[in-house]
């Protein structure tokens, strides 16, 4: 076991956060403070928890979480955190919008560290790492209130500057990040828009994939 990964696991477990995840976000949030008192949190592929549990207390008593994965998710907040709602949903069923939507008509950020099963071809594996973040973005396309923010994960390859193109489009400022707590071997890096631009097109429903 690396260094690296000795330091931020044992940190993650010292402060009670599920998964060593959690730093990736909070090197982010330090620089770029797209999480403020009040605001609402969509997490997308939340599973273990640790980015809701920290989106909440950045966002407080006064914010709102929603996390959604494919498996189930527990855990209560930190005590002057916002209230977290933990969904049990495919993001790729059109019915997750109808259901987050019962907490809030809108959020103002929406954060993802989704991520496919590897299969140690990176071509294979950036090709649905790509298929995920662009369902993320469109979703962030309905979701988003005028002016929010979003950062997801992404596998760099031979697609990834088409899809930083993307991310362009949509949002006034962007950043491709490599936290100094993701590994160095690793060609994991996020991707954050800040200033989203609600236009015309966002307002269509999402197919299913």
């Amino acid at each position: 076991m690396r260094k690296v990964r000795d330091y931020y696991f044992n940190k993650a477990k010292k402060e009670k956060y599920p998964a060593r995840s959690i730093y990736k976000l909070e090197e982010v949030q330090k620089k770029y403070r797209f999480l403020r008192p009040g605001d609402s949190v969509l997490d997308l592929g939340c599973h273990p928890g640790s980015w809701s549990l920290y989106a909440s207390e950045e966002v407080g008593k006064r914010g709102v979480v929603v996390g959604v994965d494919l498996q189930e998710t527990a855990g209560a907040p930190r005590p002057e955190g916002a209230e977290i709602h933990w969904l049990c949903q495919d993001i790729m069923d059109p019915e997750m919008i109808t259901m987050v939507r019962k907490f809030r008509p809108a959020f103002k950020v929406l954060i993802s560290d989704l991520a496919p099963k590897t299969t140690g071809n990176r071509w294979a594996d950036h090709q649905q790492s790509l298929h995920l973040v662009r369902r993320t973005l469109a979703l962030a396309g309905i979701l988003l209130h005028e002016g929010g923010h979003y950062i997801c994960k992404i596998f760099q390859g031979e697609d990834f500057p088409e899809f930083v193109q993307e991310v362009k489009e949509l949002f006034e400022t962007v950043k491709v990040i490599k936290p100094k707590s993701s590994r160095t071997e690793s060609r994991e890096v996020f991707v954050l828009g800040m200033g989203y631009r609600k236009s015309q097109d966002s307002q269509r429903p999402v197919e299913q994939s």
